[in-house]
Formats: structure tokens, sequence, C-alpha cells
């Protein structure tokens, strides 16, 4: 009879405290484990999705975006991107109201940009894509150009430019026929005419505020 009631009752309620602690804190660990494996999770399946992103998808993700495209020939240009297709991308230059520049993405060395766009670019798509896009190829657009019959400056990979009107598009190759910036597509303005490979083509310069979609 030594043990009083209060004493008891102090006793009881500290053993509660103990076990609530415990319980608590195996809660907090069992959480904690759960969240760490939940990441690793996340992280794998994030690393997944981006194993099967695209320079194209990532580029469609950055349209209306400001970037400094790097071309093989070495020409770095500001612009915004106005259009992404099959295997190219249109861009609008800062300052050039009245040109456009559709260039083959194997023609593209390097694409500069804030960090928090190029972060936004490997985001999920939240957009379906449309199946147009994927017949929406180089080749196209240029065919498209000889039908509208438009003057344009083609740059050469290796560095050369060539200015004149697209008279044919095939598969993987364009003809020209080469005359002045400026000046129609007249006999008698024409100075030669070349076959040249896409595979060749670093970008083209298309004037006239010509839409290319």
């Amino acid at each position: 009879l030594w043990i009083s009631r209060d004493r008891l009752v102090i006793v009881t309620y500290s053993r509660g405290v103990r076990w609530d602690r415990f319980f608590e804190d195996l809660e907090d660990q069992l959480a904690s484990e759960w969240e760490a494996e939940r990441a690793a999770l996340d992280t794998e399946a994030e690393r997944l999705r981006l194993s099967k992103v695209g320079l194209r998808a990532r580029l469609e993700a950055l349209a209306a975006t400001a970037v400094s495209v790097e071309f093989v020939d070495g020409t770095v240009v500001s612009a915004e991107i106005s259009g992404v297709g099959a295997d190219w991308v249109a861009l609008a230059p800062q300052g050039a109201r009245a040109a456009a520049i559709l260039a083959p993405l194997a023609g593209v060395v390097s694409i500069a940009m804030p960090h928090a766009d190029v972060l936004r670019s490997a985001r999920p798509a939240t957009a379906a894509r449309s199946p147009l896009a994927d017949r929406l190829t180089f080749g196209y657009l240029l065919r498209d150009l000889v039908r509208r019959r438009t003057a344009v400056a083609i740059q050469l990979a290796h560095g050369r430019m060539l200015t004149g009107t697209i008279d044919r598009a095939g598969v993987d190759h364009l003809d020209i026929a080469l005359h002045e910036p400026g000046s129609p597509r007249r006999s008698s303005e024409v100075t030669g005419h070349r076959l040249v490979p896409f595979a060749a083509v670093a970008w083209v310069r298309i004037d006239g505020g010509v839409d290319l979609l």
C-alpha cells in the first residue's frame, strides 16, 4: 500500500507517453522510407520518360520562345521558334520582320536558352501532338516553296550560300536556279543551276514574309 493513487496515475501516464513516442517514431520512419522509395521510383520513371524524348518534342515545348541557335556552318541566330515539323524547325529572327529561317534538325548544332526554359522543355507534354506534324517534312515545306516560286538563300554546311529559287524538291535533295537576291526567276537572270542534297543544307532563309505553316 506504499504506492499511492497519485503515484499510480503518474506511472501509468509516463508509460503511455513512451509508447506514443515509440509508435510516432515508427510511423515517421515508415513514412520516411516510403517517401524515399517513392522518390526513387519517380526518379527512375522520369529517367525512363526522358530517355524517350526527342529534340523535336523539346522544341515544340519552346514554341514562341526566344533562343540562340548555332548551325553546322558556324552561324548563330537569335530568334523565336515559330514552328516545328517532323525533321525541321522554323525560326523568326529577331529584328528581321520579313524573313524566316527554315532549318533541318540535322543542321542544328546547339540551342542556347535560360535554364528555366531548358527545364520547361523537358516536362511532359500537356497537349497531344497533331498527326499532321509527322507528315510535314523538310522536303514537304520545300515543295511548298517551289509551288509559291519563293526566292530563298540556302546556307550550305561548309559555309557557302546559294541564292535563287527552288525549282524542284525530291525526297532527299533540291534543285535551285541561281540568281541575285531580290530579282525574279527569269531565264535572263539565272546564272546557274545546282542539285543540293538536304544533308548539305545548314539552313534556308526565306524573305518576303512567307508563312511556313
